[in-house]
């Protein structure tokens, strides 16, 4: 080695360390069974389950989507290693993540450092051509929207690709409510495209009233739409937060226009792909299209979150679980950012409440993943991650296909500040989750109430033979495990001592 070597001025050997250290780590700290899970086999796109319309088919196999992803810029930003991200999210049996393909992205550093949505102007890349005209107000020549960047199509079936062989879904969401901030970055912008579409505030950026851009949108959607039809791990996700800005009936009328524009783009393709929308605002109104035919996936958006006019992932299994379709919780706080005190118990207490209450995908974003850091290596991702992993082997521990929400077998006995969530195929199998938790800040999440638990549960089962496992969620750990012969009816039951949270799973014998 030369004597004036140093790995700080060697950043290519720098991050190679990074990365072995990382996935030493994972080695030593992962059962075997958590790497090394083959990718699903092919058989069709993602599809709703024929016998259970609130789970997903793929492969022909049962699916629930799970997984913290980072910040939706994995595509447009070049700088990002999205096979060594896919290959961290694999080792931890996560099967999903979501992009942002290029209509709104952020300012580099907004939210956190790193925000992988904020890339450095020159590693930007979105679907439209560069001009030969100097000017665009973010780097380089303005855009050109009569023509496509072939370069970013290769990105992008690449990517697909690659998550594809990993068993990863990629839910592309082709819009954003715009910002002020984000708006002049657009390419959609006027200032930013030879064309001058887009003389229009960032308000009213998408809605019906600027035709301009409304015809580009529909024609940016379509492209995306006929470039990834050969995929099976693709799910089309509209717009996220579309009223954040907007009055709903107008951004309610944009995205109607724009599911209708998905749907029959896809009319004559060989592959037909679930279209998934966020609600937001009042239930039935301008942005519930949980009814629309042509919407597969229902989404909600953090925990609650009335205060922002979002309805919250675990608010939709309350209001919106009628509908037959599956539930998608697609975004949690940003993490790290809001969480307060346990962060790694507040991320736990929502993912588990959701998923064992019904949901479908669950989404925690995730602000650990950087450009410098794709496999996002640090102690609390490894914490984070494997946490996930232990979520999905519970669900995965049963035949979840058969199961529906049930809020009846628990009949009473929990604490006023214990929250409850149960799914099951009743007389055969009950999936049972109960925490401490309060609601955070306008909806958006849990702050986990730590303390030593102990609950007394009323439960209602069939008669017959049942075997009980009573599991800490927090390590995957079963702490107590009981078999009964049970008359029917109601019966009593004591949690084992816990500090934040118990999961029960039930099984008929």
């Amino acid at each position: 080695m030369h004597k004036d070597f140093r790995l700080e001025n060697h950043p290519i050997l720098r991050r190679s360390f990074a990365t072995l250290f990382f996935w030493c780590a994972v080695l030593l700290w992962l059962p075997p069974v958590a790497l090394g899970a083959p990718p699903a086999p092919t058989g069709g796109p993602i599809a709703i389950h024929p016998e259970n319309p609130h789970y997903y088919i793929y492969g022909g196999q049962p699916l629930i989507l799970i997984t913290s992803a980072e910040h939706y810029g994995a595509m447009i930003n070049k700088d990002f290693d999205y096979v060594a991200y896919f290959d961290a999210l694999k080792s931890f049996g996560l099967n999903y993540t979501r992009i942002y393909p290029g209509a709104m992205f952020e300012p580099q550093g907004k939210f956190l450092p790193g925000n992988t949505l904020g890339p450095r102007p020159w590693s930007l890349i979105v679907p439209w051509a560069r001009s030969d005209q100097p000017g665009y107000l973010f780097c380089g020549n303005k855009f050109d929207l009569d023509r496509w960047n072939d370069e970013y199509f290769a990105r992008l079936k690449d990517f697909i690709a690659k998550a594809g062989e990993r068993g990863i879904i990629v839910e592309i969401c082709f819009f954003n409510s715009q910002y002020s901030d984000t708006w002049p970055l657009s390419p959609l912008y006027h200032e930013n495209n030879i064309q001058g579409v887009g003389k229009c505030s960032f308000v009213d950026a998408q809605t019906l009233k600027c035709p301009d851009v409304v015809a580009r949108e529909a024609d940016y959607v379509r492209k995306i739409i006929r470039e990834v039809n050969e995929f099976d791990n693709v799910i089309l996700e509209i717009c996220d937060e579309p009223a954040l800005f907007t009055p709903f009936n107008e951004a309610g009328a944009w995205v109607g226009h724009l599911i209708e524009v998905a749907a029959e783009a896809e009319k004559n393709l060989p592959k037909k792909h679930l279209i998934a929308q966020e609600v937001e605002g009042p239930v039935g109104g301008p942005i519930d299209f949980a009814g629309d035919p042509d919407l597969a996936v229902i989404v909600g958006q953090y925990v609650q979150a009335g205060g922002m006019d979002q309805m919250g992932g675990i608010k939709a299994l309350d209001l919106e679980y009628q509908h037959n379709k599956p539930i998608e919780m697609n975004e949690t706080y940003y993490y790290p950012l809001d969480y307060e005190d346990d962060k790694i118990a507040d991320s736990r207490v929502e993912a588990w409440e959701f998923l064992v209450g019904g949901g479908a995908s669950f989404n925690q974003l995730n602000g650990l993943y950087t450009a410098e850091n794709p496999t996002g290596n640090t102690a609390d991702n490894l914490r984070l991650l494997a946490g996930l992993k232990i979520l999905k082997d519970f669900i995965y521990s049963f035949d979840f296909i058969r199961m529906k929400q049930d809020r009846n077998f628990t009949v009473k006995g929990a604490s006023s500040n214990a929250i409850c969530r149960g799914i099951s195929e009743p007389g055969k199998q009950y999936a049972f989750y109960l925490h401490h938790s309060v609601v955070m800040g306008r909806g958006h999440g849990y702050r986990a109430i730590l303390g030593s638990y102990v609950e007394h549960l009323e439960i209602d089962l069939p008669a017959g033979p049942y075997k009980l496992d009573w599991v800490d969620p927090a390590t995957g750990s079963v702490v107590a495990s009981e078999a009964i012969q049970h008359k029917g009816g109601k019966r009593d039951f004591i949690t084992p001592s816990h500090s934040v949270d118990i999961a029960l799973r039930i099984k008929g014998k």
